[in-house]
Order: C-alpha cells, then sequence, then structure tokens
C-alpha cells in the first residue's frame, strides 16, 4: 500500500465515527495547488463532507452539550473542531467554505467528483442528488494519489425531462440559470413560508427526484432553512 492510500485509509478511519467522508481527491501541477500553513503550494487536496443526513446525529450530540449550546455558527464549529485535529495529525492544512482565504471549494468538487451545479446551485451528484455536501479539505505537499475522475458527459439534470425543481417554488425563486435568494428568504419569513418549507425542506430541493433515498431528516432540513433565512 502507497503513502497515500494508507493517508486516506486512516482518515477514512478517523472521520467515520463524525458521519464525514472522503469527497474526493484533486491533484495539482507544482505551483498550482492551494497555500499550505508553511507558506508553500499543495499537490494534493482531499475534500470531506457529508451523504445525505451522516452528520446530523454525530453534530447533534455535540450541539447539545454545554460548552456548545448557543453558537452562531455551529455546524461550522463542529467541522472545524473534528477537521482541524486531523489536519495536525496528517501534517496537512485545513481548508473550510466559511473560511477566508476563500477556497473553490465547488471547483474542486467538480474536479473530484465531475459534478454539475443544479439549477438551486447546489451541485448535483448522480448518486447522492442534492444530498450531500462539503464541510472541509485537507492539503498535502505530497501527491496522495487517488484518480481523479474522468470528464462526467451525462448529469441528472440534463436527463431529467419534467424538472420539478423549476415549478414547484412558491415564489419561482428557481430558474435554470439563476436562484432568487432574496425571494426565497421574503418566503421563508411569511406565513405560508413558516409552516412549509422552514418546517419540511426546500420544496424545490425535496422536489428532484434524484438520490430521494439521502434526504435529509427534518431536523436537518428545518437547521439549513433557519440558516438560509439569517
Amino acid at each position: 500500500m502507497s503513502g497515500g492510500s494508507i493517508i486516506v485509509s486512516k482518515l477514512r478511519a478517523a472521520l467515520a465515527p463524525h458521519g464525514i467522508f472522503i469527497r474526493g481527491t484533486v491533484s495539482f501541477g507544482k505551483g498550482e495547488g492551494p497555500a499550505l500553513a508553511d507558506g508553500k503550494q499543495a499537490r494534493s487536496v482531499v475534500l470531506l463532507g457529508n451523504i445525505g443526513g451522516s452528520i446530523w446525529e454525530p453534530f447533534s450530540r455535540w450541539r447539545q452539550s454545554t460548552e456548545n449550546a448557543g453558537r452562531k455558527d455551529p455546524l461550522d464549529d463542529w467541522s472545524k473542531a473534528i477537521i482541524r485535529p486531523l489536519a495536525a495529525a496528517f501534517d496537512a492544512t485545513a481548508y473550510f467554505p466559511s473560511d477566508p482565504p476563500w477556497q473553490p471549494f465547488q471547483r474542486w468538487a467538480i474536479r473530484a467528483e465531475g459534478l454539475k451545479a443544479s439549477p438551486l446551485g447546489i451541485l448535483i451528484h448522480p448518486d447522492y442528488g442534492l444530498w450531500h455536501g462539503y464541510r472541509g479539505a485537507l492539503g498535502f505537499a505530497d501527491l496522495i494519489g487517488e484518480t481523479e475522475p474522468q470528464t462526467v458527459v451525462s448529469h441528472p439534470c440534463d436527463q431529467c425531462v419534467l424538472k420539478p425543481c423549476l415549478t414547484v417554488c412558491p415564489v419561482d425563486a428557481v430558474a435554470p440559470t439563476d436562484f432568487d435568494v432574496a425571494g426565497c428568504r421574503s418566503h421563508l419569513r411569511s406565513a405560508a413560508g413558516k409552516v412549509g418549507c422552514m418546517v419540511d425542506g426546500c420544496l424545490a430541493r425535496n422536489a428532484c427526484p434524484v438520490g430521494s433515498g439521502y434526504r435529509y431528516p427534518k431536523g436537518q432540513l428545518a437547521f439549513h432553512m433557519a440558516a438560509l433565512q439569517s
């Protein structure tokens, strides 16, 4: 087993209790990767994230402890509490979508998993649909060695004839090339939004037929909708 494979295997084992998965690896030529903590540039970035509701129970337990109650950005804080110690243990640099310098997580995910953006702006996965996310990434000075996927020619949205995500939104916030964030938030604050999307999740997201088996549990749906409203 190569050094890169050993790192990947150990990472998977360390992340498993937290419901975080290795979502793919991006390799860079010399001088092309993001900056590491020592000022050099990464040769590999390993993306870390959830698949379906995999993180919800571990995160919920952490959030319920007295020391973690009332945090402004609990999911980001939890992700950092898990990933930063791993960065130190594996001599890597941790990156997070919430922290500057802003890293191109979506571009990395497109390269690592061959994904494409849906009309909601969320990258759609052929198996998980819209029910996945990226909680952070680890940058390494050496090539990890996992092969990036070939360019995906066929995407779920391209094959979807009915496209229910474009018609179910009560305020037409979802369009083929744009997502009206302001219109969405306005609806969430309305009486209809408070008893609809705020409780059961975004109607447009729920309408997507891809990966429905990975749909987030109700508590996680409400948590993300509350974050979108703020």
